[in-house]
């Protein structure tokens, strides 16, 4: 039973990591519905590296090229590497030194309101902000620029917030800073890579004596990298076909149905 938790808890990850509706706080709350043991958070947030896993996997040539172009100095690599890294300082700093704090709202109540407040949120700037059109073909990520990498990565510190969404603040923070849908999505991917795979780490070496609080153990954190990995490929694929011709309102509606579900049924 607890190895089946494991792998659906794995699949829910891998279909919401990408999307703006929070990962996190979807994990929170079916593992409090399932009475998934996971005292430490150690199940939580390695199981993210499943899906992160899937986003290295689907941009494993763009990646070899980033990484090749900048031991050669290529100007174009260089730069974007250097966005992308001043996009992920400002949450890594706020979220290793406000942890514990942060733990604390780690809670079905604030993912519930976080929900509802975060939907409202895509709604407006849905409603009054107008982001470029999408490019026809891929996205222009060879375009950001300095100012708007450290913005995104601002509004990257927002989503520490447990039931606010990485994806969504990101994704919603590159529409503010003047990326069409398409590049906001895509930047969003690649922040996701160090962010999740630093905070993994972190927690499986300061948590590692603790993996015995895991239900299942070891094998049931296998399983649900295993299936977050599948599943977040799948949704992935989709989201960037969706968002090239589609907006953001409908995943604004759903975080507002459940988060009023939730709030229903803890309040």
């Amino acid at each position: 039973m607890e190895i089946l938790q494991a792998i659906i808890l794995g699949i829910i990850e891998g279909f919401t990591e990408f999307l703006p509706i929070s990962s996190t706080g979807h994990l929170i709350v079916a593992a409090d519905v399932m009475n998934y043991k996971d005292t430490a958070e150690i199940f939580t947030v390695v199981v993210q590296m499943g899906a992160i896993a899937a986003v290295i996997w689907f941009y494993r040539h763009k990646l070899l090229q980033l990484a090749l172009g900048g031991l050669r100095g290529d100007s174009g690599s260089r730069k974007f590497l250097l966005n992308w890294a001043l996009a992920t300082t400002p949450a890594l700093i706020v979220g290793y030194l406000l942890k514990d704090v942060l733990d604390v709202y780690a809670v079905a109540l604030t993912v519930g309101i976080t929900l509802i407040l975060g939907g409202i949120a895509i709604l407006i700037i849905e409603k009054y902000n107008r982001a470029p059109a999408p490019p026809k073909v891929g996205d222009k990520l060879d375009k950001l620029t300095q100012k708007q990498a450290i913005a995104v990565g601002c509004y990257q510190i927002v989503a520490l917030i447990p039931g606010v969404s990485r994806s969504g603040a990101t994704i919603m923070g590159g529409l503010l800073s003047g990326l069409d849908r398409v590049t906001a999505t895509a930047f969003s991917f690649y922040l996701s890579i160090p962010i999740i795979v630093l905070a993994g780490s972190y927690q499986l070496i300061s948590g590692r004596n603790e993996l015995d609080t895991v239900a299942g153990g070891g094998l049931a954190l296998i399983v649900g990298v295993i299936s977050a990995f599948i599943t977040a490929l799948v949704a992935i694929k989709w989201l960037l076909k969706y968002v090239s011709s589609h907006d953001f309102k409908g995943f604004a509606y759903y975080r507002i149905i459940v988060g009023i579900i939730i709030l229903i049924a803890v309040v």
